[in-house]
């Protein structure tokens, strides 16, 4: 059976590994990213020091895009010296307590990374279809006050993406806006898109907007500003009372 990926940062518990017993040196993360990054593409790798009570050494909370690469992940390392002298545990997440955790939108950076592990450098490609200037002032309680000290620019962005090996086309659409403090000197906000002439910015109508796809608006913190908390995450197996690593 096929497993989907979204992209979105990876939020379901079985995508997260727990690694401890790791001795400390220096490049712990390197290291880390080297043995795991073989079993399939990494999200994130952070490595954090053992709770006093525990003494030193380091554990380490790593994500994968698919959860079953961090299933085979898993069970290829646990108990396993890899590069140290000392075996490692390496535990899946089971569940995830407390409040439902937010989904959170990938950067363009991440997205590109997995389009290109999974389909390959020449495997999609994308255009931007518009990108149109929407700002506007809400000005319905006529507090001009209000508005001359808080402003912002929304732009509209309609892209294009191709994957050639599957015949597949499609349209999405998104919105992006920033706050513009007035201030004493007179602020500019540009927006810089380079392209070659044999991919044309079109201009779009709003009724040829509309039929491409709703748009959702994503506040600027919902984008790849994930925090773990540690005590939120469950793991197969207990630690021992010596080892709980601490936040």
């Amino acid at each position: 059976m096929a497993e989907v990926l979204a992209f979105r940062v990876p939020a379901g518990s079985a995508h997260t590994l727990l690694v401890w017993g790791l001795e400390p040196a220096p490049g712990l993360e390197h290291s880390l990213f080297s043995v795991f990054s073989k079993f399939g593409l990494l999200y994130s790798v952070r490595a954090h020091r053992n709770a006093a009570v525990a003494g030193p050494g380091y554990y380490a909370i790593i994500k994968f895009y698919s959860d079953r690469d961090a299933s085979r992940a898993q069970r290829a390392c646990n108990g396993q010296r890899l590069f140290q002298k000392s075996p490692l545990k390496v535990c899946v997440c089971t569940k995830q307590k407390g409040l439902q955790q937010q989904v959170l939108a990938l950067n363009s950076n991440k997205c590109q990374e997995l389009a290109n592990h999974y389909l390959g450098f020449n495997g999609w490609s994308s255009r931007i279809i518009t990108l149109q200037n929407v700002s506007g002032f809400d000005d319905e309680n006529g507090d001009l006050g209000k508005i001359l000290q808080k402003r912002s620019v929304k732009y509209l962005g309609a892209v294009e993406v191709t994957l050639p090996n599957h015949g597949v086309c499609t349209r999405g659409v998104g919105l992006g806006e920033a706050d513009i403090e007035n201030s004493e000197e007179n602020g500019k906000v540009a927006v810089e898109y380079n392209h070659t002439q044999e991919e044309p910015t079109d201009s779009l109508t709003e009724e040829e907007l509309k039929g491409l796809v709703q748009v959702n608006e994503l506040p600027l913190e919902q984008f790849d500003l994930e925090e773990e908390v540690f005590s939120d995450l469950s793991f197969d197996d207990e630690f021992p009372s010596w080892g709980m690593p601490s936040n």
